[in-house]
């Protein structure tokens, strides 16, 4: 079946983009995968196409209740999970100065992009301290280790997952629990859309920008951090586009 056969997975913000890749990519890997989003038809349609060894579930991050129900909403034999893909994030009303923003806006991007992935990292730890095994996988973004303009909350966000994923690392270093980071650069998926409201733009947005990331490149890094004795943990993967254009 895949080296990580037997394995379940849960994968935030599967609806689309790198979530959905890696969700499609566990599955070719052995794993069961839960995809959980907030889009609910979406999700039913990849878990259609994936299979019975997947799962929907509805899936709000920054939600408390969905979150705090979201094991107990699964069939009793998908709830020890065993690998965590924190994937779900924003950057709403991005690009740009911080002045031009609103209080809520920046506020709303901390509350998803790190509120949200420690809400649901905490929910899954209890399981895997229980087991005394599993993996945690954080996508994070080169945002978190350098700063660009016009990207304030966006960045502080991922300096805070940055800061998160070391921590828990050093934390449950002693234990059967793995932490791992992925921090890729510029990737091409509905993510400038969703930023903009406006998928014209967010198109415009990525040619603008030149040479990009595909979602798959990304889960290619998840994947290598997942395949690891156990002995070894893959602490980061920092991950960017060329220069030179793609091939046709």
């Amino acid at each position: 079946m895949g080296y990580l056969s037997g394995k379940t997975a849960l994968v935030t913000g599967a609806s689309a983009g790198i979530g959905e890749q890696t969700a499609r990519a566990l599955i070719d890997a052995g794993a069961r995968v839960v995809c959980g989003a907030r889009r609910v038809e979406r999700l039913q349609s990849l878990t259609d196409g994936l299979g019975e060894r997947s799962l929907p579930l509805e899936l709000d991050v920054v939600d408390p209740r969905s979150v705090d129900t979201m094991i107990d909403r699964l069939p009793k034999n998908w709830r020890e999970v065993d690998i965590l893909v924190n994937n779900a994030g924003h950057d709403i009303g991005g690009r740009r100065q911080f002045h031009e923003g609103t209080a809520d806006e920046w506020s709303a991007t901390i509350q998803t992009n790190v509120i949200g992935l420690m809400r649901v990292t905490r929910v899954v730890l209890d399981g895997m301290l229980q087991r005394d095994s599993g993996h945690i996988v954080n996508i994070g973004s080169v945002a978190g280790i350098q700063a660009y303009t016009t990207c304030a909350a966006y960045a502080a966000s991922k300096h805070a997952v940055h800061g998160l994923s070391e921590t828990l690392r050093l934390d449950y270093g002693k234990t059967g629990i793995k932490v791992s980071e992925v921090l890729p650069g510029m990737v091409k998926t509905e993510f400038a859309a969703t930023r903009f409201g406006d998928a014209e733009r967010g198109e415009e947005y990525y040619a603008d920008f030149g040479v990009c990331l595909e979602p798959e490149d990304v889960t290619r890094s998840v994947l290598f951090a997942l395949d690891q004795p156990p002995d070894v943990v893959i602490a980061q993967v920092v991950v960017v586009p060329t220069r030179r254009p793609r091939d046709p």
